[in-house]
């Protein structure tokens, strides 16, 4: 990633769960993040375009293509990128072996940090019982998931008329339903459990939009979260060490408010 005037360079990014296609997705502020960071190599780690969500109808803004145009263009310009998809850019995976504009699609990969430690890069789709079982009520779920979105949306709304800060509900959700905190710690310890599988050190997915990086039981988890409501990204460091940027936090900027202001390209584009 290039135009990065505050030496934010990484060795590597992962983001996943863009969700391009949908109201709830974060464009600008991906936009923001895109271009304030530089790395040698993009993961794509899954439902980056939201396919379930096109099909029922087509939603597409100027902000939506810029992000794949600007991919695109750290491809041509020597990023690597890989591109792992998830449930939601299932149709994706029929692609998987090939190259489009520079990127690579895999269904799954292993990355090898630059201290030596191999972590596997997947969505986390396949070890979602929900998904895998009953795709029609994952399909409920997700109808769900926006309309909460929504409520969200005008919820903050009306906080920031009476001087409040933003709060998730969804993400309040997730901490207090005792189901949510099952279905999140089954998830997590079922992805250390095929990283021991395939004999790595760890493992870094996505698809349950919560960010986290922890030791479970001598593996390392790492969600890179999503930019729905998060807008968080995993990143290595030269040495190695992982960290997960908030990216929101650090714009003190609500992921609902879409008032973000993006300012211009400061880089040269080529032709």
């Amino acid at each position: 990633m290039a135009g990065s005037t505050q030496g934010r360079a990484y060795r590597s990014v992962f983001i996943s769960d863009i969700h391009l296609g949908t109201r709830g997705c974060q464009a600008e502020l991906l936009l923001d993040f895109i271009r304030e960071v530089e790395c040698e190599t993009l993961y794509l780690v899954g439902d980056i375009v939201d396919g379930w969500r096109l099909k029922s109808g087509w939603f597409w803004p100027q902000a939506h293509n810029d992000v794949v145009q600007k991919v695109l263009r750290l491809a041509r310009r020597g990023v690597r990128v890989i591109y792992v998809p998830g449930n939601h850019d299932e149709m994706c995976r029929q692609y998987c072996g090939l190259h489009f504009g520079g990127v690579e699609v895999v269904d799954d990969a292993i990355h090898e940090a630059a201290d030596g430690k191999r972590y596997l890069v997947i969505h986390g789709d396949a070890f979602d019982g929900v998904v895998m079982q009953a795709k029609w009520l994952a399909k409920l779920g997700d109808w769900a998931y926006r309309s909460l979105i929504v409520l969200n949306t005008h919820w903050n709304r009306l906080r920031r008329r009476m001087g409040l800060g933003y709060w998730s509900l969804s993400a309040y959700l997730k901490v207090k339903v005792k189901n949510a905190l099952q279905f999140i710690d089954d998830f997590e310890q079922a992805l250390a459990d095929e990283a021991r599988r395939r004999g790595v050190d760890g493992v870094i997915c996505g698809h349950i939009h919560k960010a986290e990086m922890r030791e479970i039981d001598g593996i390392t988890y790492i969600n890179d979260g999503d930019w729905v409501e998060s807008c968080t990204a995993a990143v290595e460091h030269f040495d190695g060490r992982f960290e997960i940027i908030d990216w929101a936090a650090e714009r003190r900027w609500s992921p609902l408010d879409r008032k973000l202001a993006i300012l211009p390209e400061r880089e040269v584009v080529a032709a």
